[in-house]
C-alpha cells in the first residue's frame, strides 16, 4: 500500500489548516494500527498532519507528532527533516531550517525522491536567499525529468513565481516579469486554475510598476 502526491493533495486545504488537521488525523485512524497496516503510508501522513499543525503555528505539537514518526526508509526520513525544517522557517528561525532542508534533499536525491529533492530546494531558496542558487537547481533536477511527470512538473510554478518576486523586491522588474510570465505558461501546462490566476496577477501588478517606473523617470 502506498499514497501518491495526488491522494496527499485530496486531503489538503492550504487555505484551512484546521480543516487539513482533521483530514489527516481522520487518515491516519482509517489505517488502523494492526497487524499488516501500511506503516509507510502511516508515517508519510504524519508528516503531513506535522504540516498542517505548523501551518496553525503550533510548532511544539507538530514537532512531537514528526518525533513520533517512524522513518526507517529515506523517502520518510527526507519528508521528516523536509517538515522540522518548515516548522522552523514558518517560526521564524530561517537559519536554523536550512540544515534541515540541505539534509532532505541530500536524503531525497540519493533515494531518487524527486517530489521532495525539487521541495527542499524551492525551501532552500526561500530560506537561504543569500546562499547557492537553489531554484536554478531545482529547474536543473526538473530539466532531466520526463514532462509526463505532471505533478512534480507543477514545482516550475513555484520555482518561477518566487524568483520573481525575489527579483521584483529588488528593483529587476524586467528580470521579474519574464519569471511570472514563464511561471503563466508552465502553469498553463501543468498547474491549476488557481495557479494561472496568480501568475496573471503577477504579471498585471509588475507591468504597473514598470509603467510607474517609466513615468517617473519622464
Amino acid at each position: 500500500m502506498t499514497i501518491t502526491q495526488e491522494e496527499l493533495d485530496r486531503l489538503w486545504d492550504f487555505a484551512d489548516p484546521i480543516a487539513s488537521e482533521a483530514a489527516f488525523r481522520s487518515a491516519i485512524s482509517a489505517i488502523g494500527s494492526g497487524p499488516g497496516d501500511d506503516e509507510t503510508v502511516r508515517a508519510v501522513l504524519g508528516t503531513q498532519l506535522a504540516r498542517a499543525l505548523g501551518l496553525q503555528g503550533r510548532y511544539d505539537e507538530a514537532d512531537r507528532v514528526l518525533e513520533r514518526v517512524d522513518a526507517p526508509l529515506p523517502a520518510i526520513r527526507a519528508r521528516v527533516a523536509l517538515e522540522r525544517g518548515r516548522l522552523r522557517n514558518s517560526g521564524g528561525h530561517p537559519d536554523d531550517a536550512v540544515g534541515f532542508f540541505e539534509n532532505a534533499a541530500v536524503i531525497a536525491g540519493a533515494a531518487g525522491e524527486v517530489f521532495v529533492l525539487v521541495d527542499a530546494l524551492h525551501m532552500l531558496a526561500i530560506a537561504d536567499a543569500a546562499g547557492a542558487d537553489h531554484t536554478a537547481r531545482a529547474l536543473t533536477v526538473l530539466d532531466a525529468l520526463d514532462r509526463t511527470e505532471r505533478r512534480t512538473q507543477r514545482w516550475r510554478v513555484a520555482l518561477h513565481n518566487n524568483r520573481g518576486w525575489a527579483l521584483f523586491g529588488d528593483g529587476e522588474l524586467t528580470a521579474a516579469l519574464q519569471e511570472f510570465e514563464q511561471a503563466l505558461r508552465d502553469a498553463e501546462e501543468f498547474g491549476t486554475e488557481e495557479q494561472q490566476g496568480w501568475a496573471r496577477e503577477a504579471i498585471e501588478e509588475c507591468l504597473e510598476a514598470i509603467d510607474a517606473a517609466a513615468d517617473g523617470a519622464d
